[in-house]
């Protein structure tokens, strides 16, 4: 289909608009593929939600604008300059991230271990500040892991150590944040403590990106949601606009029907399972 000059002009505003993307980047690990000529725009002041099946490309995305996998075609954009120039520090200014899986160092308490997303503004010219406590201590309190912070992080149930990881995450106060899976090994509970606390961050003007497994979850808090299948992008938008019964089965193959979330007005997938009425 012919682009006219309104999708042109469309396009242009929200690539201008967009502080973090990626134009046509080819990701492999040596020589398996797993996405190719793959660009996306993250809104800017969006809570974005990356979904799809397992092994569908979604981490490798969310690493890759983050600096730590290096694209072997095309480049990500971040303010408008190839991320690769920038210096590590550079980067962990403007842009947090919460890796799928993280190790503590042995040993270390809560605070220490929280206390190192303070590291991007450390030199030997600026040490330790105040700034630099308060933050840590906000992070904390936004996560519920105040009463931890004297607890070595090793003796931490799976769920309190997520917590930990974020609020290290949260202690670095970038204007963007990218989570993988951070509600991994938490119960119901502090699942939506969280997304609800990253709600806060993104109405309060940060940027936040995140994978979550959860397709309900995702639709209830996205304000733009990608939809990956095999590397590649399938759908994105607006979770109302895109998540439909057809959407559903094109990326994770099941049948459902989408209906209205009675308390949040969001598309609600309900599946279908299997007919046991057939023998």
């Amino acid at each position: 289909m012919k682009k006219t000059e309104a999708d042109i002009r469309n396009a242009a505003a929200a690539e201008s608009a967009s502080r973090l993307r990626a134009d046509n980047v080819t990701i492999q690990y040596e020589d398996r593929v797993i996405s190719r000529d793959l660009s996306v725009q993250i809104p800017d002041g969006s809570y974005t939600v990356i979904v799809g099946p397992n092994a569908c490309g979604k981490s490798t995305l969310l690493r890759t604008l983050s600096k730590l996998l290096k694209p072997s075609v095309g480049q990500v954009l971040l303010d408008g300059k190839g991320i690769a120039a920038y210096k590590s520090k550079e980067v962990a200014r403007k842009l947090g991230l919460l890796p799928q899986s993280s190790t503590a160092p042995d040993g270390i308490t809560v605070a220490d271990l929280v206390a190192h997303g303070r590291y991007p503004y450390q030199s030997f010219i600026r040490q330790w500040t105040d700034e630099d406590e308060q933050a840590v201590m906000s992070a904390m309190r936004l996560t519920d892991t105040s009463e931890l912070s004297h607890r070595f992080v090793d003796e931490l149930s799976g769920g309190q150590k997520q917590r930990v990881w974020v609020a290290m995450a949260l202690a670095q106060q970038t204007p963007l944040l990218l989570l993988d899976e951070p509600t991994t090994y938490l119960d119901i509970a502090h699942q939506i403590e969280l997304l609800e606390l990253f709600k806060d961050l993104n109405e309060q003007g940060r940027t936040i990106v995140a994978v979550l497994h959860d397709l309900n979850h995702a639709a209830r808090y996205a304000t733009h949601m990608i939809a990956m299948r095999n590397g590649q992008l399938i759908a994105q938008g607006d979770p109302r606009e895109i998540v439909t019964e057809r959407l559903v089965e094109d990326v994770f193959g099941l049948k459902c029907t989408v209906i209205d979330d009675p308390v949040s007005h969001t598309p609600l997938v309900v599946p279908l399972g299997r007919d046991r009425s057939v023998n």
